[in-house]
């Protein structure tokens, strides 16, 4: 979740970023063109009623005076060549309205204006450029070299071109802005730098906000393990302290429940003792011993049962507290007792595999394993295999094994299967059932699988 919330928020940050900046951009480039195109107009409509307005011998001065790199002004005594084409295009039909408005009458007859990408030389030499040199009032004005105006090729060009009541041509040839994105690089760097403070900023609050979802998911891994786990702390945001409070307040019915069903096999325990004895006391006036002796051992499996369901009680609502022990040395242990007792058991060397665990349910959950193996496979050796992270232990038989559709049914508790476990041979069918709450209680799981050599392998794998 934390992933993905980063990743939606990094999404919705580029796109509006990427979108404001096209806005931006767009926006900018339209009224730097248009402020551009007012600006060049202006000027123009400026110097050519100046230049209509002064004496003719003047002109060469006043053009010399004015043209620059992004404005080139010239004289000639014939009209341009290109000025001979009509106007074409939203841009030059708009600017020669412009001019048209603000030039007098006598100047707009003989308005040309063109817009567009092409090279300016043919500017620097029309067909009466020479000739326009040998008038007096003309000698002196400046020429363009055939590089064109420096910059020109960065941008739009517009040329512009009118006759003065006096006989000449004069051209005006302008830089417009380009009308392309427009970004530079102190844009592009202070976009950048912004991306480095906001995404780590980002990155943090959720973080943040996420930390409590991590926390609700250990607590609720936790009190798989123990019921009776430290409540959550009720702090951070509103939500936040609803979802524990609510954590906590399942927690404590589960606690309840737990305790509440201990209480009542406890109350049925004692309950059922009271008739059991009673009819124990009453069999021993039966007078024929066969059947006398069937009833007792009745009497005595159900005894038995009620013991192994309140141990089994007892067990689940047990709290027995971590400790860090040697996993190896204590199946050691369990191996050497059952040894003692005359059991045929054996456990493979192993360096220690230290873990924190509950020694004493674990204790149980092992010789419940190992009994049961030795009891319906003969045998039972044990190897152990560790790594950074777990413990895995297996318990190997060599009997004949459980049908592969009853595998997962041993767990429940009072299941037997009946064709190798009948009450000849002892047990109440809550071993298995006791060692799986055990493991799963300490994060950890049971598989059991047919070996392929005969006999049957239960896989314990505990986390470290």
């Amino acid at each position: 979740m934390f992933g993905q919330t980063v990743l939606i928020l990094l999404a919705g940050l580029v796109f509006s970023a990427l979108l404001g900046i096209s806005i931006l951009a767009f926006n900018q480039a339209t009224v730097v063109r248009e402020m551009g195109a007012f600006a060049a107009t202006q000027r123009i409509v400026n110097l050519a009623r100046l230049i209509d307005d002064v004496p003719a011998d003047w002109g060469g001065r006043l053009v010399r005076a004015a043209s620059g790199e992004t404005l080139q002004i010239t004289l000639s005594t014939h009209r341009p060549s290109w000025a001979k084409i009509r106007a074409t295009g939203a841009g030059a039909r708009t600017i020669h309205a412009f001019l048209a408005r603000q030039l007098p009458p006598n100047l707009t007859n003989s308005l040309h204006v063109t817009v567009g990408t092409a090279s300016l030389r043919a500017l620097t030499a029309p067909h009466g450029m020479m000739a326009m040199m040998h008038q007096p009032s003309l000698r002196g004005m400046p020429m363009m070299d055939r590089s064109g105006m420096p910059g020109m090729m960065a941008g739009r060009r517009m040329r512009a071109a009118v006759r003065l009541p006096s006989g000449p041509w004069v051209t005006f040839a302008v830089v417009l802005p380009p009308s392309g994105f427009g970004l530079s690089w102190p844009f592009l760097i202070a976009l950048v730098a912004m991306g480095m403070i906001v995404v780590p900023a980002s990155v943090w609050a959720v973080r943040r906000v996420t930390a409590p979802l991590r926390t609700l998911a250990e607590a609720a891994e936790r009190l798989g393990r123990d019921v009776a786990a430290p409540p959550l702390a009720e702090i951070g945001s509103t939500e936040t302290r609803q979802a524990a409070h609510a954590f906590n307040l399942m927690q404590a019915r589960l606690r309840q429940l737990v305790e509440s069903r201990t209480r009542m096999l406890a109350a049925l325990s004692h309950d059922l003792r009271t008739p059991l004895t009673l009819l124990q006391l009453r069999v021993e006036d039966v007078q024929e011993v066969e059947e006398r002796e069937r009833m007792v051992a009745a009497i005595a499996s159900m005894n038995q049962m009620i013991e192994a369901t309140l141990a089994f009680a007892r067990d689940d609502a047990a709290v027995e507290p971590l400790r860090r022990i040697d996993l190896a040395a204590l199946l050691v242990a369990i191996v050497d007792d059952l040894a003692d007792a005359g059991l045929n058991v054996a456990i493979a060397p192993a360096a220690p595999v230290t873990m924190s665990c509950q020694p004493v349910a674990l204790r149980r959950a092992f010789v419940n394993l190992l009994d049961n193996a030795v009891k319906y496979g003969g045998s039972a050796d044990v190897a152990i295999a560790s790594d950074r992270h777990t413990v895995t232990v297996t318990i190997d038989d060599h009997g004949p094994g459980i049908p592969a559709a009853e595998l997962s049914k041993v767990f429940e508790p009072f299941y037997r299967i009946e064709e190798s476990r009948s009450r000849e041979t002892g047990g109440s069918g809550l071993g298995l059932a006791i060692a799986l709450a055990v493991v799963e209680a300490h994060g950890g799981t049971i598989q059991l699988a047919n070996r392929s050599s005969g006999g049957l392998s239960v896989r314990v794998t505990l986390p470290r």
